[in-house]
């Protein structure tokens, strides 16, 4: 596990491959006040799994799988420092090759270092059962981050 604070942040050019909560746009805009730009693409080799206890997945290896997701573009390096306080300690944020349309790139996602369930994570399910709960509680944490910051 990297430490979160001594962990280098992706230039604002640099693109997130995002697979779980973050590819809800109502999420992005209750943690960083809009939706980037936006575009679909797939990561070979791992999968999201469902976590113990937590509503949100997490990336790990996976042999022959294939994770759907989207890209991020345009986030401002402010963007990606409330991301990555969003993100659990749990998580490693690492450079990963994607396709997105006809082309593969570079892009950096957030793995899960930690336990995880056989099962996959599905985002519809999530939507359905989660998402209003989930975004209050996105709220209220991005409220204390910007009272604990008063600069964020």
């Amino acid at each position: 596990m990297t430490d979160r604070w001594a962990r280098k942040i992706p230039s604002a050019s640099d693109p997130l491959f995002v697979y779980g909560t973050l590819r809800f746009g109502e999420v992005l805009t209750e943690l960083i006040g809009r939706v980037p730009e936006i575009e679909p693409a797939r990561l070979l080799g791992r999968r999201a799994a469902a976590l113990p206890g937590r509503v949100y997945p997490g990336l790990v290896y996976a042999t022959g799988s294939v994770t759907d997701g989207f890209l991020l573009t345009g986030l401002t390096v402010g963007e990606w420092l409330v991301l990555d306080a969003f993100e659990d300690d749990e998580y490693d944020l690492l450079p990963v090759c994607v396709e997105a349309g006809d082309r593969a790139g570079y892009a950096w996602t957030y793995a899960w270092t930690a336990e995880v369930e056989e099962r996959d994570w599905s985002a519809s399910a999530f939507a359905v059962e989660q998402l209003p709960r989930y975004l209050g509680k996105c709220a209220a944490w991005r409220a204390n981050l910007v009272l604990l910051s008063e600069t964020v």
